[in-house]
């Protein structure tokens, strides 16, 4: 998928869909993985459908927040998010997961939201605060949704390597 305002990118992981998905569902960790999100704060330990969290993104000079609300919450199916800035629709993220003989194929996927009246207003923010047009966003999260899933890969196969670390 490569619509201007869809993306979607996909990794197999060697590990259980359940585990990889408890991982990106804690978006505590997000940071790990995320070329642009630095941190999440929530006083939630655990994220099903209704939850919020703000997101802390950081992407060269540029530094933003933004509102999030998980929509979907699905173990080990899909988990998604609806990312807000002051109030206004910005994005869509979310993951799907789909066990394979104990691997998972995980999907990336981003929708941008910026439509109707609030349009204008959240894509000049979307310039001011990220750096990036909006004509070149798709682009920029294709980039950061392979870089994401090939840590959170890393990440994932790493902590199922049953050899001790060190070696």
């Amino acid at each position: 998928m490569d619509q201007r305002g869809k993306v979607e990118e996909s990794a197999l992981i060697s590990a259980p869909a359940d585990s990889v998905y408890l991982a990106v569902s804690d978006v505590r960790r997000m940071g790990e993985w995320s070329p642009e999100c630095v941190g999440v704060w929530s006083r939630n330990q655990q994220f099903p459908a209704g939850s919020r969290f703000i997101g802390f993104n950081r992407r060269r000079l540029w530094f933003w927040f933004t509102s999030c609300t998980v929509v979907r919450a699905e173990r080990a199916r899909e988990f998604a998010f609806e990312v807000r800035t002051f109030g206004m629709p910005v994005a869509l993220w979310g993951y799907r997961f789909e066990d394979r003989e104990g691997e998972s194929l995980v999907t990336e996927y981003w929708e941008d939201l910026r439509n109707g009246r609030s349009a204008p207003v959240a894509k000049l923010l979307g310039l001011v605060f990220t750096g990036t047009p909006p004509a070149h966003r798709a682009a920029v999260n294709r980039d950061g949704m392979r870089r994401t899933l090939a840590r959170l890969k890393t990440a994932m196969e790493r902590g199922n390597d049953p050899r001790p670390s060190g070696i």
